[in-house]
């Protein structure tokens, strides 16, 4: 059975160790990630933010994180799935409900950061809708060298 599960404080460590395993497979852990990992309900949950677990037959296999940026914009980061797991489609799902979750509570914008060299990424955010937008100055992460946007709704009517 397969079901996606909010964050509880118990669930911490895992949202840390499948990010950074995916930071050190890929790049490298900056000091911004450092703060969203081992402070993850201090950063991300009290200011208003969402962590979410996708757990297969009681196995959390992946996370990530909607991070508030204004009240109606949300960053979609600290995605991750466990190495085992990847290439079964469970980024999509996660994918799917972070939308669902996002139009669900009304929010006009989902923004991330990612780098082009994440081709699988890359695709399977256009694939939802997202759309390469400026870089602007408000980048988080040295690595990123794309930002995307999903708009979720086009007017308050």
């Amino acid at each position: 059975m397969e079901k996606i599960v909010p964050f509880e404080s118990s669930l911490s460590p895992i949202f840390r160790d499948l990010n950074l395993e995916w930071l050190e497979a890929y790049f490298y852990v900056e000091p911004h990630d450092r703060d969203l990992l081992d402070k993850c309900k201090e950063i991300i949950i009290d200011p208003g933010g969402h962590i979410f677990f996708y757990q297969k037959n009681g196995v959390t296999l992946g996370t990530f994180a909607l991070i508030k940026i204004e009240e109606d914009t949300f960053e979609l980061g600290k995605m991750a799935v466990s190495p085992t797991s990847r290439g079964q489609g469970i980024g999509q799902k996660m994918m799917q409900y972070c939308i669902n979750f996002a139009q669900e509570s009304g929010w006009k914008k989902l923004i991330l950061y990612s780098n082009t060299s994440l081709e699988n990424s890359i695709y399977i955010y256009k694939k939802f809708g997202f759309i390469e937008v400026p870089m602007g100055s408000d980048n988080p992460y040295s690595r990123g060298n794309i930002k995307m946007e999903k708009k979720l709704k086009l007017s308050d009517t």
